[in-house]
């Protein structure tokens, strides 16, 4: 604690201090980079290092500074990007993604990750919602969109070569303006554009910043880290919290490309000496199935995390017993889209000593847990888990009702999520009552639910998750039909149409008699959970 308060207190590197944050006093550091553009024009003095590492090329700081200088100046000039409009990004992870994304910073743009798996209907949404200026997209997602489209394959290295002696001339911003838009799946079924200023993600920065400088205090070289990338870039693990990061400490960013391969993921691993790796338990789980490990010289993997998803504490003893470089450096996380990073996170003595936490709350998080009425609870008393800090979204793109609904004058967000804080650590009860979390990826049954209801013979329906060995859960749906229904098949390729792959219900239920409810006419979620299940 003496070291924490050295570092964080008066004077100190990541000094802390209260100011005004959107008419709250919250603690920020106070030297902190004031925006995205600042932290990108002082990453080409990292040089020569590695930023962008795949299987088949490397992109260094200083390469990548110019190719988003050239980017940047044909988004203005040639395709007459002003500050503040959007750029949408469309596509599977690959250095031009995150080019892009610094590229449309350097404009005075703001982009917005697009999840990359949507449908053809979900994209259309989207494009509406946010209306962008531009749409980056690589060539199998281009596909889906009738507008004109710069490609990753082709658009996008055309434009980093196009004027090789382009320097930054970043348009200023205040630091409570957006500087990015990420969609996260919306609980009345439509997606919600979170949307993060450059304050937050200056402060995420300092966040890492700070766990790499305690890292340093315990004899490691933070200068010396390679992380592996294999989340999708449209997700804050990935974007926000290691792409973002690392080009500000200059360190490498290991990306695996495609579907995840365990091979394929491990190799790259030992190829580059990869030292971190955050995964979402399918991975793991694929990982402790797919056989035999020895073959593969892992020795430079130091720290692994669990996040995007809970996993049991049952689950984590077997994945270190099976995956040695887990052993002693598995830590578990708690965040959300709106929390920008981490709310808590659980090192390797948090999981030891008190299996099942997400640890204690993250510098410069203030974690609260409160009854139905808004009022905090003692520790160990069951509620909902609010957070409150420098970090969380500024509030969804366009949706002042559900921007209010989420946080609250104060600047406090509520999960949704039931928790309790024991010891000053936070445990989750229930993740977000009716959420299913598909292999890393957050499905909300009500969108699924408007989606089916479409069907011309559906009466009613409830969509539910159910355990999965390997996704953790699988999206399932009992459909009421009135007259003669349909096959699972038939039911199967109508979704289809509708969602992105991963929110297509695997498991059906078709039946004539109408859903069980109470006495208020509440479906009784649990009781048809416990029958299908």
């Amino acid at each position: 604690m003496e070291i924490i308060a050295k570092l964080t207190g008066p004077g100190g590197e990541f000094e802390l201090r209260e100011d005004d944050v959107l008419g709250a006093r919250l603690p920020v550091f106070a030297n902190r980079a004031r925006s995205l553009g600042e932290v990108l024009t002082r990453s080409a003095a990292h040089g020569d290092r590695d930023y962008l590492v795949t299987a088949s090329g490397r992109l260094s700081f200083a390469e990548h500074a110019a190719a988003a200088a050239s980017m940047a100046k044909a988004l203005r000039d040639d395709l007459g990007v002003r500050p503040g409009d959007r750029i949408a990004i469309n596509a599977a992870n690959s250095p031009g993604w995150i080019v892009s994304f610094w590229a449309a910073i350097a404009a005075g743009a703001v982009p917005v990750g697009y999840n990359a798996w949507w449908t053809q209907h979900e994209l259309e949404y989207a494009l509406g919602h946010t209306d962008p200026k531009v749409v980056i997209a690589d060539e199998k997602r281009a596909a889906l969109v009738s507008e004109d489209v710069l490609t990753i394959e082709k658009d996008v290295p055309s434009l980093m070569g196009r004027y090789p002696d382009a320097g930054f001339d970043i348009p200023d911003v205040a630091e409570d303006d957006p500087a990015v838009i990420l969609y996260t799946s919306g609980t009345s079924g439509r997606p919600k554009g979170a949307v993060h200023s450059h304050r937050n993600l200056t402060s995420v920065i300092e966040f890492h910043r700070f766990s790499d400088a305690m890292k340093s205090v315990f004899g490691g070289d933070p200068s010396a880290l390679r992380y592996l990338l294999a989340l999708p870039l449209f997700h804050i693990a990935s974007l926000h919290n290691l792409a973002v990061p690392r080009l500000a400490t200059g360190t490498a960013v290991v990306m695996h490309m495609g579907g995840f391969d365990v091979d394929r993921v491990l190799s790259l691993i030992e190829k580059e000496k990869v030292t971190n790796w955050g995964a979402v338990p399918t991975m793991a789980h694929r990982m402790m199935q797919h056989g035999d490990l020895s073959k593969y010289d892992l020795s430079s993997l130091t720290a692994f995390a669990l996040a995007s998803a809970p996993s049991s504490p049952a689950f984590k003893e077997k994945f270190q017993s099976a995956f040695p470089p887990a052993r002693g450096a598995l830590v578990d996380s708690y965040g959300l889209t709106e929390s920008c990073t981490a709310i808590s996170v659980a090192t390797p003595i948090d999981l030891a000593e008190a299996p099942g936490t997400l640890g204690a709350a993250n510098i410069g998080v203030q974690v609260e847990i409160r009854d139905a009425e808004g009022r905090p609870v003692p520790d160990g008393t069951e509620g909902e888990v609010c957070a409150r800090s420098a970090y969380n979204m500024i509030g969804y793109w366009r949706d002042p009702e559900a921007t209010d609904a989420s946080i609250d004058a104060d600047r406090w967000l509520r999960t949704g999520d039931i928790g309790v804080l024991e010891n000053g650590r936070l445990r989750l009860t229930t993740r977000r009552s009716d959420l299913i979390i598909r292999g890393g990826e957050n499905v909300y049954p009500i969108e699924v639910e408007n989606a089916l209801a479409e069907h011309p013979g559906i009466s009613e329906c409830i969509v539910i998750g159910v355990p999965h060995p390997d996704l953790g859960h699988e999206v399932a749906a009992v459909v009421v039909f009135a007259g003669d229904p349909p096959t699972t098949e038939e039911l199967t390729a109508f979704a289809k149409e509708r969602l992105a792959y991963f929110k297509v219900p695997s498991r059906w239920h078709i039946t004539t008699d109408p859903l069980p409810r109470n006495a208020t006419g509440k479906v009784l979620r649990k009781q048809i959970e416990t029958e299908i299940s």
